[in-house]
């Protein structure tokens, strides 16, 4: 072999490493810009995502800061609604004082004390400076004396293209998003559309390369400048960035700028990118796609100029608000030295709007906290002795769960357990008939073992032939729609059945839901099933079907531990579920489970009620130490939230005292029903308050196509309290409370309380920031109103045809009208039934909780064995 040869050899090898390190450089760029945004479940999974997941590190006030500085987003709550809050009592304004005296001496500044307090007492008031103040002639002169106070402004926190307006003074970057928005949709389009996106399986960036030249959309320049362009995504990126000059300290915010300009589609590539190592660099192809468009439409304006700016404040402002709060008038300011006058302008600058609302949700936050301890600190909890309660039920810790147990603890003896709605159970669930399996848990966990129904083989082939008539009949129409002539036929075909159906549903919905559901149970007549909970290995299989006789008995023994169901247990225990129902609802997922991607929790209740019934798993529970009495017999049932109601999904052969339990629960439910649908219709805007009868009316929110709001869903969460049931048995806690079943006494090494905190305590405060992002930036982290959304690829909702993947929650999820809201934008307070040193315990050997304590993401209390309340 020749020297030439060999040197080929080694420069090949050499470019072969300096390409792997830039898409290592530019990998870890992408990693680190990603924290801007959450990930997003699709629609029908969806999930609640709390937004700033990736920015916890920094505290909430920083990242508000950063925010209002970078996108304009204010994410306190502004002045209306806490102006709304105070007139409700839900602001005790000697916290406000206390918050305001608390920031003045932390604070030093050169005027007078008494000053500065009578300014900023007027201010928190909150009333809006008088219009013809900063149109006065004298203020106007007096503010031009001064240059202004200038703050930073980074020309990089958004995309090149929002500096730029084109010759119809339209900008830029509103051209870029409405191009950018057809690709994402082309791409991730995986059941509206007829036909895929060519070239699809070799990922976005190439199938985007290989379509942008026969775009007739762009002109021919645009065209031209992109026909060589590069065929990886990551060295797409690094020639854009110095195409377009990006310096290399600037360049992770350049990422972030186009993250934030359109975080949901942002947010469904992200989700992508960690479902498969086949997208895994889908962030990347995203952005070299959406970086390679903006070259191509800012190259005829380059190079920018003015790359870096200073914002001045407004002086009118700052003056004014001293005329009207501080009480000064201009006789006095003239009489002030310049050196005075700077320190006052300075003192009214730090004194900004984000931070009076501030004091405000704090303020706000603190009387919750003092109002929900006055609540459960009144009553010390009793004792725990001796059970007498004929059965225990078990609920999911959703808030919806409180009002229906409150209301179920009244009618007779029997005791409410509240745990995650999974239960702990690791696994994706396969339903009769089903080649495929959903995961049914959290979304923050991995499925570990497959479950599926099964039924006799000569039922099940009868089920199936049913259900696929069905289904081929739903596949025929959808094709039909989206042929070319076929579509010209079907409105002659499926008019007249449709428009009735329209009419029927419009004027009579409760009777024709019932009929449709009727007629689907009738004609599919879904046989008795049984469980795979029994270990079946297979090599092919990701996860594999059932449970080893250690897995059963593992996570029965972690389940009843966590239900504090160690002993004295009752003739009948309730593992219940819960699910929603609601008709032409995009957001049906939404309201079955928070956590869950939409999965309804009845599957797993009865996987586990099955567990706790099996011999060989109680035998051994009871070797060490759980004993299961022979007459108790553990049932499945399903809490259907929109309508208050009970329904069972396993009941095996049942004891005789057992029996009696149940038929006591049977005899007990309308009541239960009716009274939980009393209160919780109440809280519907335009309802009567004493309706005659809530049953019917509930049923119609939830049978109701044109129903814009079935049910509040968790709006109003507002707490997350971790203790046993007799701290708050008796407490109205108004539905806004998640509650967890824990007894200290049985944790002595702090796991169990660890594990609720690194579980459900994460999905809470996911739950709790979505609705707390919904409400106070709806236009950025809601998605506006239902009425006007329009479901697009299959994936989510947009506002239009060409909008951002929208997000968040619905207007009518957090709004009581279009000036109301409803839900109360307050951050989450967890509260640990536990000693001090368990609480410290956990702060120590958990970071990341106490770093979200710390950081001010949540709130922290805690109730001691005295029944002591302490704020952390």
């Amino acid at each position: 072999m020749g020297v030439a040869s060999v040197l080929k050899k080694e420069n090949v090898k050499k470019k072969d490493i300096n390409i792997d390190s830039q898409e290592r450089d530019i990998t870890i760029l992408i990693e680190s810009a990603s924290q801007v945004i959450a990930p997003l479940w699709p629609i029908s999974t969806f999930a609640a995502r709390n937004p700033w997941m990736g920015l916890e590190k920094q505290s909430f006030d920083h990242v508000a800061s950063w925010l209002k500085d970078t996108r304009d987003i204010d994410i306190y709550p502004s002045a209306s609604m806490i102006l709304s809050a105070k007139s409700k009592g839900e602001i005790d304004e000697a916290f406000v004082k206390m918050g305001l005296q608390h920031w003045l001496n932390s604070h030093s500044f050169n005027i007078p004390r008494d000053v500065a307090e009578r300014f900023c007492q007027a201010a928190l008031k909150l009333d809006p400076i008088p219009s013809d103040l900063f149109t006065s002639h004298k203020l106007g002169k007096l503010a031009d004396e001064f240059n202004g106070i200038n703050t930073d402004n980074n020309f990089y926190t958004q995309p090149l293209s929002s500096h730029i307006e084109n010759q119809d003074g339209e900008r830029v970057v509103n051209i870029l998003d409405y191009h950018f928005i057809k690709w994402c949709k082309l791409y991730l389009d995986d059941s509206q559309s007829a036909w895929t996106m060519p070239n699809r399986e070799e990922g976005f960036y190439r199938a985007w390369q290989y379509l942008i030249q026969y775009d007739p959309a762009l002109n021919k320049k645009q065209r031209d400048s992109l026909k060589d362009w590069p065929l990886e995504a990551h060295i797409a990126i690094k020639k854009a960035l110095y195409e377009l000059k990006i310096p290399k300290s600037e360049t992770q915010t350049y990422l972030e700028g186009h993250l934030l300009s359109l975080p949901g589609w942002a947010g469904m590539m992200l989700w992508r990118s960690r479902q498969s190592s086949h997208e895994q660099q889908l962030l990347t192809e995203y952005l070299a796609v959406r970086i390679s468009l903006e070259w191509a439409f800012i190259k005829p304006y380059l190079p920018l100029k003015n790359q870096r700016s200073k914002k001045k404040v407004s002086i009118p402002s700052l003056l004014a608000s001293w005329f009207h709060w501080g009480g000064l008038t201009i006789e006095e300011w003239s009489q002030m030295s310049v050196a005075q006058q700077n320190e006052y302008l300075s003192f009214a600058y730090h004194f900004d709007e984000k931070l009076r609302r501030k004091l405000w949700l704090e303020a706000w936050e603190k009387t919750h906290t003092d109002q929900l301890s006055q609540k459960i600190v009144s009553k010390h909890p009793e004792t725990k002795g001796n059970k007498t309660a004929v059965a225990q039920l078990a609920f999911c810790i959703d808030v919806r769960s409180e009002p229906f147990r409150r209301h179920l603890e009244k009618e007779g003896p029997f005791e409410t357990i509240g745990i995650a709605g999974f239960f702990g159970l690791p696994i994706a669930t396969s339903e009769l008939g089903s080649k495929h399996s959903h995961s049914s848990l959290p979304v923050i966990l991995k499925p570990k073992h497959k479950i599926k129904e099964s039924a006799d083989e000569n039922e099940l082939k009868s089920y199936q032939q049913r259900k696929q008539a069905v289904n081929s009949l739903s596949y025929t129409f959808k094709k039909m729609k989206q042929n070319v002539l076929s579509s010209l036929l079907l409105p002659e075909v499926s008019g007249p059945w449709l428009s009735l159906q329209m009419i029927a549903r419009s004027f009579v919905p409760k009777g024709v839901e019932r009929f449709m559901r009727n007629l689907r149970e009738t004609w599919l007549r879904k046989p008795n099933t049984t469980l795979s909970l029994n270990h079946f290995y297979n090599t092919e299989a990701e996860i594999h079907v059932g449970f080893s006789k250690k897995e059963k008995i593992d996570y029965t023994r972690q389940a009843l531990k966590l239900m504090g169901l160690t002993k004295n247990i009752a003739p009948l225990v309730v593992i219940c579920g819960h699910g929603s129902q609601s008709t032409n609802n995009p957001y049906t997922a939404a309201l079955d489970c928070g956590a869950c991607g939409g999965a309804a929790g009845g599957f797993n209740a009865r996987v586990l009620a099955a567990l706790c019934n099996l011999p060989e798993v109680r035998e051994e529970l009871s070797s060490s130490g759980i004993e299961i009495p022979e007459n108790t017999v553990f049932v499945a049932a399903e809490h259907n939230t929109t309508v208050d109601e009970l329904h069972w999904i396993y009941v095996p052969e049942l004891s005789e005292a057992a029996q009696e339990a149940f038929d006591r629960i049977e005899a007990i439910m309308p009541k239960v029903s009716h009274n939980a649908n009393a209160e919780r219709l109440a809280q519907l805007p335009n309802i009567q308050k004493k309706l005659k009868n809530p049953k019917s009316e509930a049923h119609r929110f939830a049978e109701d196509w044109s129903e814009i709001r079935p049910e509040w869903g968790l709006a109003r969460n507002a707490a997350f309290i971790i203790g046993q049931r007799e701290l708050t048995k008796d407490c109205d806690l108004e539905g806004r409370t998640f509650l967890h079943n824990y007894d200290w006494n049985q944790d002595e090494s702090g796991d169990l309380l660890a594990n609720i905190i690194a579980g459900p305590g994460t999905v809470a405060q996911w739950i709790n920031l979505q609705y707390y992002a919904s409400t106070v930036a709806p236009h950025y982290y809601g998605s506006g109103n239902k009425a006007t959304q329009t479901v697009t690829a299959g994936l989510g909702v947009m506002q239009g045809n060409a909008s951002d993947l929208l997000a968040g929650l619905p207007w009518q999820s957090v709004m009581q009208s279009d000036n109301e809201a409803y839900h109360s934008p307050l951050r989450l307070l967890i509260v640990i039934q536990a000693p001090s040193e368990y609480v410290e315990r956990l702060l120590n050997y958990d970071s990341a909780f106490r770093v979200k304590v710390q950081n001010g993401w949540v709130r922290l209390a805690s109730v001691d064995q005295e029944g002591r309340w302490k704020n952390w």
